[in-house]
């Protein structure tokens, strides 16, 4: 059988929130073996957070941490014990790559910088995925993503016309720098299988989140102008927009769920196909809208006449009409819709396994497919601490009796 593309990479993961854990399922679903370093003292924020299954909370039944720790293993080390550093010290010592997501100086106070983990494993591989980066100014900076949304520029661009920047609505800037973290790692991986060499990754995810919008820069350095906020226009495409359409037909914990449309026209032969599939073909004749400055000159009164046709029919009539005639449609998704979609079910993008406390329920997966190296999810995200006798004896070499000692001590809380 065909191995992943990880496989036989251990990863110590001392990363926790979101960031840094999703760095890390992406190298779990690569097929790494990604162990976790938890503690019970200060368990990760996100093992505290909703949604809970049948609204039960606890640490191990957190919908938010169970997605981002899909695969990985969980070691619970309380670093207030010397017992407890040894152990991890042995972890790195017999892994590839050692991530985190503390601020700056956070890893080498605990006597895990980069320079300690070589003297343990010389070819190690180690990400920092801090806020602000390990230099400038800002290096010591709290950061949380939320904030970081702002400060890379995006709520400068998001907001209609005349309103103040607003929120992009989530964090971000987490799973983005993830990504980027991910990425970095599998070209040292690449690196260092072709030198024999580790290095050290020093990422910043503002700077991350500040690539997605090299746009707005450009106009500021090049044009000397702030881009103007627009809402859900766009300068080259008319129309482009959310649309309201009828709501949802059932209620969703009783309440009514409206619904809405996006659409967009690239150019003006997908106007005039627009045209007619909304049954008005008058309207390619028309002055006000026969070329791309005719429609923005006149965009309100083209947004009243789609927005009067998608407001009597339901989604999934305007998505399936507008996409035969070839144009870009697609439903503002809820997450009723995107649960029950036929093509994510298809494709078996959600996963299901079953988990000790919560038992089968249903989790987004990994969005590629390759053929020769297939992926899978491999198992739900642990229990904290479900794997450190595991890892303690199967992989560092504690007899039964050495944890149970080091667990007497506490140093496994």
């Amino acid at each position: 059988m065909a191995k992943a593309p990880l496989d036989g990479i251990r990863v110590a993961d001392f990363t926790w929130v979101w960031a840094g854990p999703y760095c890390t399922l992406q190298l779990a679903h690569l097929g790494a073996e990604v162990i976790r370093i938890e503690t019970r003292t200060r368990p990760c924020v996100t093992r505290q957070l909703p949604p809970w299954p049948d609204n039960q909370m606890g640490l191990n039944r957190s919908g938010y941490f169970n997605q981002y720790n899909q695969g990985k293993k969980s070691l619970t080390l309380n670093f207030k014990h010397p017992e407890a550093l040894e152990a991890a010290r042995k972890l790195v010592a017999c892994s590839d790559i050692v991530t985190n997501n503390f601020a700056a100086g956070v890893m080498e106070r605990l006597g895990f910088g980069f320079e300690d983990c070589k003297k343990l494993r010389s070819d190690i591989i180690m990400i920092s995925l801090s806020g602000y980066g390990d230099t400038g100014p800002y290096h010591d900076y709290v950061a949380y993503g939320p904030a970081q949304v702002p400060l890379s520029g995006l709520s400068s661009l998001t907001g209609y016309k005349g309103w103040p920047p607003m929120h992009a609505g989530f964090s971000y800037a987490d799973p983005n720098g993830g990504v980027h973290g991910a990425f970095a790692v599998l070209t040292a991986l690449y690196n260092r299988a072709k030198t024999g060499e580790g290095q050290y990754i020093d990422m910043s995810q503002w700077e991350c989140a500040m690539g997605l919008l090299a746009e707005g820069i450009l106009e500021y350095t090049m044009n000397g102008r702030e881009p103007e906020r627009s809402g859900n226009l766009d300068p080259f495409m008319s129309p482009h927009g959310v649309f309201r359409c009828l709501d949802l037909p059932e209620r969703i914990a009783d309440v009514v769920i409206d619904q809405w449309v996006s659409i967009v026209c690239a150019d003006d032969h997908q106007w005039l196909r627009l045209t007619r599939a909304i049954g008005k073909p008058e309207l390619a004749a028309d002055a006000r809208f026969m070329t791309l400055a005719d429609r923005k000159r006149n965009e309100d009164a083209l947004e009243a006449i789609v927005n009067e046709w998608t407001s009597t029919r339901r989604v999934a009539e305007v998505v399936e009409s507008l996409q035969a005639a070839g144009v870009a449609a697609s439903a503002c998704a809820d997450n009723k819709y995107l649960a029950e979609d036929p093509n994510l079910n298809a494709r078996k993008y959600f996963v299901e396994l079953e988990h000790p406390e919560v038992g089968v329920r249903k989790h987004c997966g990994m969005p590629w497919r390759m053929s020769a190296t297939p992926c899978e999810v491999r198992a739900p995200g642990p229990c904290i601490g479900q794997h450190t006798d595991e890892v303690l004896t199967n992989l560092l070499g504690y007899s039964a009796s050495e944890v149970e000692h080091l667990r007497a001590l506490g140093a496994l809380e």
